[in-house]
């Protein structure tokens, strides 16, 4: 029996409708989410990412704007740009559009957002608030995975979680909130010794390394629940994830597609961030 589909695509439109009831109690006092997205360079995938993010700001009443630089772009003038977007209090969320070109320094920039509008959850304050388990934005694919998970009733506590990939966004914030839920986290990286065996083990096996097709069926245990976070432009232009996605559906319970499985979920988890950044500025109580 093929594995079930994990559809991210109708999943994140719910996420987003169900956003327009605080978007519409926000507007009963006076206030439209705003979101500012910082784009450096001509990128292509740059550009397609902060295309849906608008394309998704557009359809939940979210105001978003646009503000695109050269890939020459001074540090100076571009901390300068962000130290007048957390001023400015029709905008209510800040995402920088990664990567950013060499001579930028991404650790700056990125610190250079207020915490309080940093919606993409990656300023070291909204990090520490992750790791104490406090209350703060929580990056948006690991936010999104989690949101996956739990629309498919993948159950969590006790479980052996495998996360390929340790990266900032996406591999060590997901480690923390999937041990909040109590299950066993190992993360494997490029000097990982027999991958294989370890993804084997898996009961939630997440790929985010960004490596094509880089899970196969043997690397899957029977039943398990794929999810997988990469996607990768092949050489005929086709899009791939991380998991070889027609062998690996064979094998496992539940599994994510390229496109339409994680993705969505980030931009959507991107919208409810902004909205409860617009609800912080008004001094809504956290939650």
């Amino acid at each position: 029996m093929l594995a079930k589909i994990i559809d991210g695509k109708s999943l994140a439109a719910s996420v987003r409708a169900t956003q327009k009831s605080a978007i519409d109690a926000l507007a009963a006092r006076g206030v439209r989410p705003g979101l500012a997205a910082i784009l450096v360079g001509n990128d292509p995938a740059s550009h397609v990412y902060v295309r849906n993010k608008a394309r998704a700001c557009e359809e939940t009443g979210v105001r978003s704007e646009l503000h695109a630089f050269p890939d020459d772009i001074a540090e100076t003038a571009l901390l300068g740009r962000l130290a007048r977007l957390n001023a400015d209090p029709l905008v209510h969320g800040i995402v920088v559009q990664l990567p950013l070109p060499r001579h930028l320094d991404s650790f700056r920039v990125l610190a250079a957002v207020s915490p309080m509008k940093d919606v993409d959850g990656f300023h070291a304050v909204n990090l520490g608030a992750l790791l104490q388990g406090r209350p703060g934005f929580v990056p948006g694919t690991p936010a999104g995975v989690m949101r996956l998970l739990e629309h498919a009733g993948v159950p969590l506590a006790g479980k052996n979680a495998t996360i390929v990939g340790r990266s900032t966004i996406v591999g060590k914030p997901l480690a923390l909130l999937l041990l909040q839920k109590d299950a066993t986290v190992t993360i494997c990286h490029s000097k990982t010794p027999d991958l294989a065996t370890i993804a084997n083990q898996a009961d939630i096996l997440i790929a985010a390394v960004g490596r094509a097709k880089l899970i196969t069926a043997g690397m899957v245990k029977p039943g398990a629940c794929v999810i997988d976070v990469g996607i990768n432009r092949l050489a005929d232009g086709r899009l791939a994830g991380d998991v070889d996605f027609e062998s690996v559906r064979a094998v496992a319970g539940s599994i994510t597609p390229v496109p339409g499985g994680v993705g969505p979920m980030t931009v959507a988890m991107l919208i409810v961030n902004t909205v409860r950044a617009a609800e912080l500025s008004i001094g809504k109580p956290v939650e």
